[in-house]
């Protein structure tokens, strides 16, 4: 496909997917920006179901950055067991809480470069946080559903996320970049599900390059 040609076509899901989910957005919950730190840094390789759950209590027992710097690794560990790869988990949580305490003043930073200094934040999560708790827009979170949908689409053929990211963001006006993810991971909840597509009733199949194939 084309470069001009991939541009429409990015529009053009764009354009269907948001007719299709206008209320499309994050699904963690979190009340201010370190909240949604955590909790993305817990949905890595875990469900924002089972994110929302650890952090319910979570948020109630740990309620300032002090609360989680001054963490027990072990008492943390045992607090997110249930979200996979805990002790990495932990260790980027407390570890991002000292460093926002000690570099930023207590305050989680705004920009790309400063979260990208944060213990065990890459630009998956940075871009989320940006996004959702500042309303800056400097790329393009890319998580498994962006990640499968982008290669089924014929948007990208790369598996890295971050080249994925690039090409997506080369595809796609600036004012779409925040919003486009989430329209493909709703997407690929309700429709284009990694074990099996459901192309039938798939807003996109007349033009997508996988349709049937896939079912």
């Amino acid at each position: 496909m084309k470069a001009a040609d991939k541009r429409k076509w990015a529009l053009e899901i764009a354009r269907k997917l948001r007719a299709e989910y206008p209320d499309a957005r994050i699904m963690l919950k979190y009340s201010n920006p370190f909240e949604l730190l955590v909790a993305t840094i817990l949905s890595a390789q875990s469900t924002d179901k089972k994110t929302n759950e650890i952090t319910a209590d979570l948020f109630k027992k740990y309620r300032r950055i002090e609360d989680y710097a001054a963490a027990a690794p072990a008492e943390m560990e045992k607090d997110i067991y249930s979200s996979g790869f805990y002790r990495n988990k932990a260790r980027s949580i407390i570890g991002s809480a000292r460093r926002i305490l000690s570099d930023f003043g207590g305050e989680v930073p705004s920009t790309m470069e400063e979260l990208l200094t944060l213990p065990g934040v890459a630009r998956k999560t940075a871009n989320i946080v940006l996004y959702n708790a500042f309303g800056a827009v400097e790329g393009m979170a890319v998580d498994t559903h962006v990640r499968r949908l982008s290669g089924r689409l014929g948007l990208s053929g790369q598996t890295d996320p971050d080249k994925i990211e690039k090409e997506l963001t080369a595809l796609l006006p600036r004012r779409l970049w925040g919003p486009f993810c989430y329209l493909l991971i709703e997407h690929g909840r309700k429709v284009c599900a990694a074990k099996k597509a459901d192309c039938g009733s798939c807003v996109l199949n007349r033009r997508c390059p996988s349709a049937f194939r896939l079912r």
